[in-house]
């Protein structure tokens, strides 16, 4: 890895390479001396899918980070354009079509994320932007002759979200095919207003990336670069950002639904709960720790792997949520896991005095979102695995009473040793 860093001359490329960022590049030398020479601008696309952005974002939410840092111009880039057709990318079937008025909502929710990773003042201030204040004025015909010109069908279907979807006969609308023309023109309009000559992405975004950077190169007459980070998984080969409770999400705003935001609780926690053969390759993505002290704390073996896991769920927490809520976190799970005490700071769900007279065990696992469903709390009843105020129910159709609420004036909830929850009458 150093003798890698040695070889550039810029602190992005640098960097980028040294904490494990690099997939594709469409040309690492030229990129490396424009980066080195120049403050250079850069963007990545985020479609407004949903109301908050989740972990399986953050790679690239730190690469604009990395960038800034390093002295060029990061610009985010929402999609309220492109939302509006679906990002075949990585998909086996279309998208639903969202209104203006649900994309507008979703713009609005993740937007506050990147307050929190990147400088919006300053010399070299990031800046945000959406695609709808130029997609939605396209007329066309004029952007048939104008840019359609530009692409092959021939090259077209050879972009693997294309082949892909070909060869396992599922539809591929017309709609969806013009993705990549959209992406690509933003990249030069990206040029034309901010001088951006980089896009960064995702492994599965090459074929848009290095679309854009030939289509501006035709019509800006200057060079263009795209750079892709490697597919993250886990090392069982999970899904980052996915889990078993649902996705990861970096809002921690209930005003977004249930569906939507996670506490920064449940955020430390999946950090903590990082796979060993993780740590290391994670503290580089998703830390601005140094690699010299990334590097120390991998080397732990054994038990000592906690310490780590428990630096690198803070280091996050702090990125996103701030120092004291990663604290908060750090000490709410150790008087849960070492003392068994309920831990105030856990998710809290309040009920009134008349709807825990009437709450059985498996009500409370559904109320307190640690079961998705009845049935499901059933299940985890039968295995023995909920538990009120730390002592394992049978019965299903036990009722909760004020006798089981604790000093702290609330009930435990608890689903295997890891998922806990607090339902307070009031």
């Amino acid at each position: 890895m150093g003798d890698t860093m040695a070889n550039y001359k810029s602190d992005l490329m640098k960097t980028l390479t040294g904490r494990g960022f690099l997939y594709q590049c469409t040309d690492e030398a030229a990129l490396d001396t424009l980066a080195a020479t120049s403050a250079l601008s850069g963007y990545i696309g985020f479609d407004c899918t949903a109301p908050s952005l989740h972990v399986g974002s953050l790679v690239q939410i730190m690469m604009l980070r990395i960038l800034q840092k390093a002295g060029g111009k990061p610009i985010v880039l929402l999609g309220g354009g492109t939302t509006k057709i679906g990002d075949p990318s990585d998909k086996d079937k279309s998208r639903p079509i969202l209104t203006s008025e649900k994309i507008e909502e979703n713009k609005n929710g993740i937007k506050r994320v990147f307050e929190k990773f990147l400088d919006f003042d300053g010399p070299n201030a990031a800046i945000m932007v959406d695609n709808a204040d130029w997609l939605d004025k396209l007329g066309y015909i004029e952007f048939l002759r104008d840019i359609g010109k530009h692409f092959t069908i021939n090259r077209m279907v050879q972009l693997e979200s294309v082949k892909r979807r070909l060869e396992r006969e599922q539809p591929m609308t017309f709609l969806e095919f013009n993705y990549t023309l959209l992406q690509a023109y933003d990249f030069s309009e990206l040029n034309r207003r901010y001088g951006c000559r980089l896009q960064l992405g995702g492994s599965d975004q090459w074929g848009n990336i290095v679309a854009g950077a030939d289509l501006t190169r035709r019509l800006e007459s200057v060079e263009a670069y795209g750079f892709t980070t490697p597919l993250i998984t886990t090392a069982s080969g999970g899904k980052m950002g996915k889990t078993a409770e649902g996705a990861m999400w970096l809002n921690a705003d209930p005003s977004l639904g249930k569906d939507y935001f996670l506490s920064p609780y449940d955020y430390w926690q999946f950090w903590r709960n990082t796979e060993d053969a993780d740590v290391g390759r994670f503290l580089r993505l998703f830390t601005d720790l140094p690699l010299e002290e990334i590097a120390a704390l991998e080397a732990l073996e054994g038990a000592e792997i906690n310490t780590a896991k428990v630096r690198l769920a803070n280091e996050t927490t702090t990125l996103l949520h701030g120092a004291e809520a990663a604290r908060t976190a750090e000490d709410t799970a150790n008087k849960t896991f070492a003392q068994g005490g309920s831990a105030a700071g856990l998710p809290t769900f309040e009920l009134s005095q008349d709807a825990l007279s009437a709450l059985t065990v498996t009500d409370a696992g559904v109320l307190s979102e640690l079961c998705a469903s009845k049935g499901e709390a059933k299940r985890h009843i039968k295995a023995g695995a909920l538990k009120i105020n730390d002592e394992a129910v049978r019965d299903f159709t036990a009722l909760l009473s004020t006798a089981d609420v604790n000093e702290d004036g609330v009930i435990k909830v608890s689903v295997g040793k890891k998922k806990h929850a607090l339902l307070k009458p009031v």
